[in-house]
């Protein structure tokens, strides 16, 4: 795999407009311009200077190369972090790719997103059962259910199987007592038990570092401009901590593909680090 550092230029003055921090303020233009980085050889070929606007087809998904009916899923993970330094803000993406990404294509139409170049390097760890390592990741906080918000069942009926439809829905802690760091570590808890590794029983070891929410905007289609029906929300928390690997094999895997939902923009991407 490759481990890429992408330094954005958001400026040290908020009241004075950067191209860097508008880019961001919109997810899905983040998710367009890494899919960039992974150009396919006839799109270098026909247009080596990124004249052309973007289409998918030019940037293939590389789990999915014959283009198979679905929604896009670039075999790349990222996760946007930001470090507010004095006088010197600056958000650093980490991407994690199976393929070398060319990041030179992907900013040549727009340098001025970038604070220093890019850099990549090769990432491939191993690891072993019991094994203590600290943690980071944003995860997309939700949930699949099957009722209605009266508690009835939905009304979109049943899948080919004839199993009851279901959608997902934004993790909550509504109960007398429930606090969002408790329910947010209980919850990941339980998809560590199905990824191979388990949270440190020290709940002091556990962080909840930034609960909010994540917007992104679909591409404008068949001239609509309606914001409301392009809006896509996400109920987003950065969490850092320990953790014992429990499958070694299982643990390698989700490292690759990552956990839960919404990857695409910005979530599941697993940092982790030697004690």
């Amino acid at each position: 795999m490759y481990l890429s550092t992408l330094m954005i230029d958001t400026g040290g003055d908020p009241d004075r407009p950067r191209p860097g921090r508008m880019w961001l303020h919109n997810v899905y233009h983040v998710h367009q311009r890494l899919c960039m980085g992974f150009p396919s050889p006839g799109r270098v070929e026909a247009d080596p200077h990124f004249l052309q606007p973007f289409q998918e087809k030019d940037f293939p998904n590389l789990r999915n190369p014959d283009h198979k009916p679905g929604p896009p899923r670039p075999s790349f993970l990222f996760r946007v972090d930001t470090s507010v330094q004095e006088h010197a803000p600056r958000t650093i993406i980490l991407v994690q790719s199976e393929r070398k990404p060319d990041w030179e294509y992907a900013f040549h139409n727009a340098p001025m997103f970038r604070a220093a170049p890019p850099e990549v390097r090769e990432y491939n760890l191993v690891f072993t059962q019991g094994q203590t390592l600290r943690f980071r990741i944003r995860m997309n906080l939700s949930k699949k259910t099957k009722k209605s918000r009266d508690g009835a069942n939905l009304r979109d009926g049943t899948d080919a199987k004839g199993r009851l439809k279901s959608k997902r829905v934004a993790l909550t802690w509504s109960e007398e007592g429930e606090t969002p760091g408790a329910v947010v570590r209980d919850w990941f808890a339980a998809k560590g038990a199905r990824c191979g590794f388990a949270l440190s029983e020290q709940k002091e070891s556990f962080g909840l570092l930034h609960l909010g929410w994540d917007i992104a905007l679909r591409p404008k289609r068949d001239g609509s401009t309606d914001e409301k029906s392009r809006r896509m929300n996400f109920r987003s928390a950065l969490l850092e901590g320990m953790l014992e690997v429990t499958d070694a094999a299982v643990f390698g895997q989700t490292l690759r593909t990552g956990i839960g939902s919404a990857k695409a923009f910005g979530f599941g991407l697993l940092s982790v680090a030697l004690v």
